[in-house]
């Protein structure tokens, strides 16, 4: 007789972060930035931390949303929306700011779950800009907004302040 193995499916959550659960944010956050120091020039500071200051505006300003990704109860990343794009300053754009899955728990359809979940929640017009180093966010973004809409969504190269980035344009609902 054959052995066969059971898996549970996994239960992904996007939940909104609390003002309580700002210092586990700001935990899985250096795992973020240690991730994405591979693109970007980050040194931590004198003790031994990145920099985080900006995640105070997540609980302070209205525009500004902040989630956990949970899976099966466990915390697997974060995700930090925006309105207002970061492109031409349109009011009425959703921007993706920052978003994490930790290593672990990557290529499992966590993030693709996570990212159409968010979608669902803030409809409208998405963009996420990409930085043009980070080819796995890319062919990830790629596939997620495929997934999403259906259709094969190209990225359009954009430039500011001397930084590279592939952004995705879309609406949702």
């Amino acid at each position: 007789m054959a052995d066969f193995q059971y898996f549970t499916p996994l239960v992904v959550q996007v939940l909104p972060a609390t003002a309580d659960q700002a210092p586990i944010l700001a935990n899985l956050f250096q795992l973020y930035m240690h991730d994405f120091s591979e693109f970007v020039e980050l040194e931590p500071g004198a003790d031994g931390r990145f920099r985080e200051e900006r995640l105070i505006s997540y609980w302070q300003e209205a525009d500004r949303h902040p989630y956990l990704v949970l899976v099966s109860g466990n915390l697997a990343g974060f995700a930090l929306i925006k309105e207002g794009s970061e492109i031409s300053g349109a009011p009425g754009v959703w921007d993706m700011a920052e978003f994490f899955i930790l290593r672990g728990r990557r290529r499992l359809g966590i993030g693709m779950k996570a990212a159409l979940e968010l979608w669902k929640k803030h409809p409208g017009e998405w963009e996420i800009r990409v930085r043009e180093r980070n080819n796995g966010a890319i062919a990830f973004w790629a596939g997620a907004v495929k997934a999403f809409s259906g259709r094969t969504t190209p990225p359009k190269i954009f430039h500011k302040e001397g930084i590279g980035w592939q952004v995705f344009s879309f609406k949702t609902g």
